[in-house]
């Protein structure tokens, strides 16, 4: 089975299909490390790593192309879950600064972020606004000297390893986007979860920060951020699917049972087959909404919405399916079904809940 047949699709131009086959050759010979419970000191290799490789460039830059960021996120899901969060997170936590930040900006945090000289955040939810972001409480105030917060961040992606972060925060204008210094917040208190990331909750008090583009714009320019990313989350999971299907068809030619191999009887097949109907249907969901991004300019906001939530319920069935399948092996620690069960499921949560999701794609279909 071809895992690449869908770049024939009519999605994919030429460079797509070398991106993809490329990094997939990258990531076979350079991820062996990038699994283990040092999620900090395995991040920040990564982002050096992918930094060096040149695939940065691809999340952190100023015109991004959606399919390629959706593609490369896809090929480092299959390998490795934390390849993947550092890939994207880059582009995720310097997005805003290439949106709508002036040039010393773009200078000082954006060049370095797409180097991998620098690791970049994204802080928007707080302990009391997760999907509602109007309920925000973080504030900013304007001084001589420029813009100080105060407030507390949380579930914040590279929270305690990051040398920046675009903080979102409560101005007399409105929300608004500032570029805050590492050493301006307190990200002593990290947040473990099943699926080791480096995560914190991200104090600030009376932190200097420097605006992003217009006070009052912030919520804009948060949407206008992850408008691009979101169909990328579609992809992450995926790959995370593909690399749960591969897994169970080897377990299903191999294992001996009742006289037969696994995969001879019916009820394995059944099983297979909706895998693989589910990965195919999940990844034109999210290719469309790429293409449409890249190729006509419009906003995605339905497609992309729709993407991500087919494609993340679709990949946590099929990643439990595949553990079903293996039976036993499927929860033993460190079997790469076993990591896809714990990495798979916040994918259903971050960059919009399955049920956000809905209620965005219900909206558009009424306001049409």
């Amino acid at each position: 089975m071809d895992r690449f047949a869908h770049l024939q699709w009519p999605f994919f131009d030429e460079r797509h299909q070398k991106l993809a086959r490329e990094a997939d050759a990258w990531a076979a010979q350079n991820l062996a490390h990038s699994h283990g419970q040092d999620a900090d000191a395995i991040c920040k290799r990564l982002v050096q790593d992918l930094g060096c490789a040149g695939y940065l460039h691809h999340s952190a830059t100023e015109k991004p192309d959606v399919r390629s960021i959706a593609l490369l996120r896809e090929v480092f899901a299959y390998h490795s879950g934390l390849a993947d969060f550092s890939f994207v997170m880059q582009g995720l936590g310097s997005g805003p600064i290439a949106l709508s930040g002036n040039k010393q900006q773009k200078d000082e945090y954006l060049k370095k972020a797409a180097a991998g000289d620098a690791i970049a955040a994204f802080a928007l939810s707080e302990p009391d606004a997760g999907s509602d972001v109007q309920a925000l409480s973080t504030t900013a105030r304007r001084q001589e000297d420029g813009w100080v917060l105060n407030g507390t961040k949380t579930w914040i992606s590279n929270g305690g390893i990051a040398h920046f972060y675009v903080v979102f925060a409560r101005a007399e204008e409105g929300i608004s986007a500032f570029v805050v210094d590492a050493a301006e917040v307190d990200a002593s208190e990290r947040i473990d979860i099943i699926a080791p990331h480096p995560m914190a909750v991200v104090k600030l008090k009376n932190s200097k920060g420097t605006l992003l583009g217009e006070a009052g714009q912030g919520f804009k320019l948060a949407m206008r951020n992850l408008d691009i990313f979101r169909t990328t989350v579609a992809a992450a999971a995926v790959g995370f699917a593909r690399r749960a299907l591969d897994e169970a068809l080897i377990r299903a030619k191999d294992r001996k049972m009742f006289g037969k191999t696994l995969g001879d009887l019916q009820m394995s097949q059944g099983k297979l087959a909706d895998m693989a109907t589910s990965i195919d249907a999940a990844a034109l969901l999210t290719y469309r909404a790429a293409w449409k991004k890249d190729v006509k300019g419009e906003r995605v906001t339905r497609e992309a919405a729709m993407a991500k939530m087919f494609a993340t319920e679709a990949a946590q069935a099929v990643i439990d399916d595949a553990v079903q399948l293996l039976g036993g092996l499927g929860v033993k620690r460190g079997h790469p079904v076993e990591r896809l069960y714990r990495e798979v499921r916040a994918l259903r949560i971050y960059e919009g809940a399955t049920e956000v999701q809905k209620l965005i794609i219900a909206k558009d279909l009424l306001k049409g």
